[in-house]
Order: C-alpha cells, then sequence, then structure tokens
C-alpha cells in the first residue's frame, strides 16, 4: 500500500513531485533555507553531557557522527530524558544507548516539496551533502557529511518570511 501514497514515493525518492497545484515554494531547494551549522555529538558523550549540551544550546536533536564521519543516528532531548527516567538507561552512558537509527536525509539540491513530505510523519530531516573523499593511496569514496538538522518550524518560518515579500 506504501506504493500507492504519493507522498510516500516523494519521501523514498520514487517520485519526483506528483501535486498538480504547487505553492510558490514547491520546487525551491533545500539550501535556500539557510540553516545553521548542526550541533553534533560524538558517539561517547554521556547522557547527561547530551542533555546539558542540548539545553544550553537550545536544541531539541542533534545527529550523533562517528570520528569518521559515519553518521550514526539522531539524539533527541525527549528521548534521552524518557530512557533515562524509564531506567533503559543510565545517566553515565553513552548517547549511542539512546540513539534513533531510523531517520530521514535529506540534500541540499532536492526540493522543499520533498521535505513538506518527510516533515508530515517525521519531526525533522538530516540535511546531508555528499563529497568525494580520496584515501593515501587514490581510492575515492563518497561520505555523506551533516549540513544541518531541519523541522517543520524551519520551512514554516522560509515559507512565511518569503510569503510577506
Amino acid at each position: 500500500s506504501k506504493f500507492l501514497n504519493d507522498k510516500w514515493m516523494i519521501k523514498n525518492g520514487f517520485l519526483s513531485d506528483v501535486q498538480e497545484h504547487k505553492p510558490w515554494w514547491w520546487n525551491i531547494k533545500v539550501q535556500k533555507l539557510n540553516l545553521s551549522a548542526p550541533l553534533i555529538l560524538l558517539p561517547e558523550v554521556s547522557c547527561q553531557k547530551a542533555i546539558e549540551i542540548l539545553q544550553e544550546k537550545g536544541y531539541n536533536q542533534a545527529p550523533v557522527v562517528a570520528e569518521s564521519g559515519l553518521i550514526l543516528g539522531m539524539v533527541t532531548l525527549s528521548n534521552t530524558l524518557t530512557s533515562v527516567l524509564a531506567g533503559k538507561a543510565q545517566i553515565s552512558d553513552p548517547v549511542m544507548k539512546v540513539i534513533y537509527d531510523q531517520f530521514s536525509k535529506i540534500g541540499l539540491e532536492d526540493s522543499l516539496g520533498k521535505l513538506s513530505c518527510i516533515l508530515e510523519n517525521d519531526h525533522f530531516a538530516v540535511v546531508v551533502h555528499e563529497q568525494m573523499q580520496f584515501n593515501g593511496n587514490g581510492s575515492s569514496f563518497m561520505k555523506q557529511m551533516v549540513f544541518g538538522v531541519v523541522t517543520a518550524m524551519d520551512l514554516l518560518t522560509f515559507v512565511s518570511r518569503n510569503d510577506q515579500k
């Protein structure tokens, strides 16, 4: 039944866009949101430190990225607090114990329409950019870099600011 759902097809990259009466912002690229640089946590950060950092910096979520640059998952303030309070994790445990490894990614070149479809079901999307990286022996591979985390509020702010112009 997912394959009959146009929004699921757009979110997962099987359809570019199917909406007949698209809003003015539908085909604008994600990069136009001018997102601020993301707060990134390393996997060994403790749950307590993650809570402190997120609260101090005013974030609800942050990507957890290995030193190698591999995106391991997302840590959210609410899930971390819930896990600690429920006894599923200790305050001293690394955030790896409470991360979400199922999250949506979107590229800088993707449309705000695709982002809108993702945000109908998810609270946020990780904005990634692929870079070609070369090893010392000259072999190359594609590496995803976290460029930002985008929420429905970011999209709404962009639309409302630019709608008034």
